[in-house]
Formats: structure tokens, sequence, C-alpha cells
């Protein structure tokens, strides 16, 4: 039997290149990625959130077939907003991810105060975005060192209104969904996972960083591998 296909979801500041030691583990799966709106190089280009739910929405549209959705951090966030009503979503696996509720977004998710580690720009011409400080220690800290600093390099900016829009629609709460909880996170506590969990139909552990797909690609590859067998 054949598997479906998977779609990779980043979180916020990351783009598809910080995927491709996953999608190298994924060669016999038909992988497609997403590239944010909200992420990028350029402040004054950046999206928002419901920009991102879109691409999602479009991305998992242009599949003939069923699908499966691996969502990061952030990127759960537009994931849910964007699939709820799509027919041929299989199962969401929200890695590490906002798994939230209609009516919240991240920052009030979170508690309603910015990460210490957020810094945000304030630019009346193009609007807030916001930098990440310190993203070995928030989101690597488990990663080989040259990997991390490539990774670094990688990052962009994220667009600040992406992290205070409230979630309309939640695809969860009809689609199943499976939560993987990263037990030695620094940038979305694992306290804070486990309670995004509660509502997931199935929930696992990893013993990783934020960014399994970097620091443990394989064993990241079998966890969803798994989920597509079982879809």
């Amino acid at each position: 039997m054949s598997l479906p296909s998977l779609v990779l979801v980043p979180g916020a500041w990351h783009k598809p290149e910080h995927l491709a030691l996953l999608t190298d583990e994924l060669r016999d799966v038909d992988v497609h990625t997403v590239a944010l709106a909200s992420s990028g190089n350029d402040p004054a280009k950046l999206g928002d959130m419901h920009q991102d739910a879109s691409l999602i929405r479009n991305a998992v549209a242009a599949i003939d077939g069923p699908v499966v959705v691996v969502a990061h951090s952030y990127g759960g966030i537009p994931t849910s907003q964007g699939l709820a009503g799509v027919d041929n979503v299989q199962r969401v696996v929200y890695l590490a991810a906002f798994q939230i509720e209609v009516g919240e977004s991240l920052l009030s998710s979170a508690g309603g105060s910015p990460a210490p580690w957020w810094k945000i720009h304030h630019d009346t011409g193009i609007g807030e975005y916001v930098e990440a400080m310190n993203p070995v220690d928030v989101f690597y800290g488990d990663v080989d060192t040259d990997i991390a600093r490539q990774a670094v390099a990688q990052l962009g900016y994220q667009s600040y209104s992406s992290k205070t829009q409230e979630q309309t629609q939640a695809a969860w709460l009809t689609i199943p969904s499976t939560y993987v909880i990263c037990e030695a996170d620094n940038a979305l506590p694992p306290f804070a996972q486990e309670h995004f969990a509660d509502r997931a139909g199935r929930v696992t552990r990893m013993a990783t960083s934020h960014s399994p797909f970097l620091s443990q690609p394989t064993a990241l590859a079998r966890l969803i591998r798994d989920e597509l067998a079982s879809a």
C-alpha cells in the first residue's frame, strides 16, 4: 500500500532549507514543503498568519490523494487555520508546535508577553518584525556545531503580526492529530507542549531540542513514516 503524501510546514524564522536533512531521509515519500510568507530575509515583504494559512491550504489542495501534514512550532497555527474543512488531510502532526484553540494567538497562548529572546524591530514604514536572538541555544541545543551554524545563517525575520493574529478555526477539531513533544526544548518549553498535547489524539516524545529535523533527522523520519503508515 502506498503512503500518503507528506507536507512539511516549518516554524517561525525557518525556511524549507532547514528541513533538507529530514527530506533526504524521506526520499521514498512524496514530500512537499511550504515556504511561509511570514518568514523571510526582507522585513518589508513579510506576510502574516492568514497568508501562511492560504499557502498551506493551497499546497494540500494541489495534491491528488491523501495527505499527512507535519507542522513545526509556529507552523501549527496557520496549519490549523488553513486546513479546517479540507477533506484529503488524513492527520496533522504537531512537532513541538502550537496546537491552540480558536480565539487564541501564538502570543496569547504563551502568556501574552514576548519571549526574552525575541528582538522586536519597530519600523513605522514597514511594520513590526521579529529577530530570533541566541538561536543556537534556543533552537539548536543538541545540533552538530557545523549544522547549527549553517541553520543560523539561513534564518530569516518573522512578522510580528503573525504572532498576534487570532486563529479563527482549528483543523485539529475534526482532523486526527498527533503531538510530538521535544523534551529538551528551549524555545517552546516542554510543559507548554504537554498542555497543547492534551488536544491531540496521539502523543509521542523525542529527547531532543526544538529542532529534531537537524539533530535527529533519521529518528524523526522514522516517526513520520510510522504516522504516514497509520494515517
